[in-house]
């Protein structure tokens, strides 16, 4: 605590912070429990455990949790740990199950936690030992989950992300691809990347076809511009489709936002081509309805368009590498060969992931280097960094 408040102490805002917030691995054990273990966390997508018995596990930390959806269709969160001797009770990262079976004892769990059966166990109650379960929300399609028994208010958020995202239909869709990518970088490197477009004119050439490097919060360049006005007639028109188009960015401080903003002329999606890669997902008379942009700290962003969704999730595995899943979705009907091929759906963010974790680990590097010294934000390219440093900081020193 005493290094901890040190640096605190250390942090002048504007500024990058200071180099142990980076590099001490104290620091991100703090993390893991001040953040990681008391915010809402994106978890996965409500298409992959639509069937009783489906399941997948999210790392976290020290920390896994199986999210599985019951015999009754309800959601559930648990910790996985089996409550006889503590053994991991999912080895796989997803899968279909009847019941929960521990690998090691054999101790038998239904799908809602409750144990069922314990082999040999004499004077021993079943209800005494279900699984410990984790809060878990279900929105639009989007799976969050909460690893403390007082989880932030979830009210707000659903009532922002859910009209804006319901019309893309993700809750019909499936996963056709998933990336998975280790970072040797720590993972405010990789969030910090994610909260400014100062670097897109430089590094993403392929972004950059179908998206302008404007839109972000605290922009100021924006004024009466171009790009202004451009967003500005596709809110009208986008209204017009029943898309409720508005801005919500990180309401009093908090931890999520999202918002709509208009593709570049000729580009009808995220792609190389400005063409579909894949059937509509969304079900209105005029395709260009731009990209639907949706943030989550800590540890995730995706971007909804006409024919596709990209989701990506950071999980920190220490405070030099960070592992990140990337997963396209398109609609449940679509046939792969026919209705698309994965490598057009996923070619922008390919590039643009690739480009992406190696600005990451060259910065990380300079970092780690003893010539580094926190250097000036941009006031006007960078405000949504020193926005993602003061909630990190907030997180930290209120706990």
């Amino acid at each position: 605590m005493n290094s901890m408040t040190a640096l605190v102490d250390s942090y002048t805002p504007g500024m990058t912070l200071p180099q142990g917030f980076y590099t001490d691995q104290t620091i991100f054990e703090t993390e893991m429990q001040a953040i990681f273990c008391t915010q809402w966390l994106f978890a996965g997508h409500s298409c992959d455990v639509a069937q009783p018995g489906q399941y997948f596990t999210l790392p976290i930390g020290r920390e896994s949790v199986i999210v599985i959806r019951d015999r009754d269709g309800t959601l559930r969160a648990h910790f996985n740990v089996c409550r006889h001797r503590g053994s991991k009770l999912a080895w796989h990262d997803r899968g279909w199950v009847k019941t929960l079976v521990c690998p090691y004892h054999g101790w038998v769990y239904q799908l809602d936690g409750t144990l069922q059966a314990a082999r040999f166990m004499e004077d021993f109650t079943c209800d005494e030992y279900p699984l410990v379960s984790a809060a878990i929300r279900e929105v639009a399609g989007l799976i969050f989950v909460c690893l403390s028994p007082q989880p932030p208010d979830f009210v707000m958020p659903a009532a922002a992300i859910a009209p804006q995202l319901l019309p893309h239909q993700l809750e019909q869709a499936k996963v056709i691809v998933r990336d998975r990518y280790r970072v040797h970088a720590n993972w405010k490197t990789i969030l910090e990347n994610n909260r400014e477009c100062y670097h897109c004119q430089v590094a993403h050439p392929e972004f950059m076809l179908a998206n302008y490097d404007a839109g972000l919060p605290g922009d100021d360049r924006n004024g009466n511009t171009r790009f202004q006005q451009t967003r500005a007639a596709a809110y009208q028109r986008w209204q017009t489709l029943g898309l409720s188009p508005h801005e919500v960015s990180f309401p009093n401080g908090s931890w999520f936002r999202i918002t709509r903003l208009p593709l570049r002329d000729g580009f009808l999606t995220e792609s190389l081509h400005g063409r579909l890669t894949a059937p509509p997902m969304v079900d209105v008379p005029d395709l260009d309805v731009g990209s639907l942009r949706l943030v989550g700290m800590p540890n995730f962003w995706g971007h909804a368009n006409v024919d596709y969704t990209m989701t990506t999730q950071v999980i920190p595995i220490s405070a030099h590498e960070t592992q990140i899943d990337v997963a396209f979705l398109v609609r449940q009907d679509a046939v792969e060969g026919i209705d698309y091929a994965v490598d057009d759906v996923a070619a922008v963010w390919r590039a643009t992931s690739a480009q992406d974790w190696q600005i990451c680990e060259h910065n990380y590097a300079g970092i780690c280097s003893s010539a580094y010294r926190p250097g000036r934000l941009s006031a006007s390219m960078e405000a949504s960094v020193t926005e993602f440093i003061n909630w990190y900081l907030r997180q930290m020193t209120d706990r």
